[in-house]
């Protein structure tokens, strides 16, 4: 009977340990000022292994990028601007492990973009910011697959 009791027991605390999450993260609360600062120049917000948050500040088109393992969620916060995804990188270079950077796209497809607006790119996907207001604010919101 011991030795029933024991392994009851043993078995109740591999349960409980195994059932803990492990390795959670802890909450991140980042201020208004903060934020309000990083807009002003644009830049991360807080960068982990699973996943990347940026105040995104633009004044004018960029780069066409792809990114291997990131899903970029954008979300418009001001201004405007036309953005193109999908279609075929022209003249793409890695820049870094898994980013890629080109100079257009090719058969794309167009989106105007305005505040409020919501913009979820695939990781592998191509994308490009061909014209924007001056400034364009947008949280990007990045996870990372494995």
């Amino acid at each position: 009977m011991k030795n029933f009791i024991a392994i009851i027991l043993v078995g109740m605390f591999a349960s409980t340990v195994l059932s803990e999450p492990k390795g959670v993260a802890p909450v991140t609360y980042i201020d208004s000022e903060k934020v309000s600062a990083a807009f002003a120049k644009g830049g991360p917000l807080i960068e982990t292994p699973g996943y990347k948050v940026h105040a995104g500040r633009r004044q004018g088109p960029g780069f066409v990028e792809l990114h291997m393992r990131e899903t970029d969620v954008f979300y418009i916060v001001d201004g405007t601007a036309t953005f193109v995804t999908g279609g075929t990188m022209v003249d793409g270079k890695e820049v870094s492990p898994g980013q890629m950077r080109g100079t257009s796209i090719t058969g794309g497809e167009i989106h105007h973009l305005k505040k409020g607006d919501v913009i979820i790119v695939p990781n592998g996907t191509p994308h490009q910011f061909t014209e924007t207001s001056n400034p364009f604010l947008y949280f990007i919101v990045k996870p990372i697959s494995n």
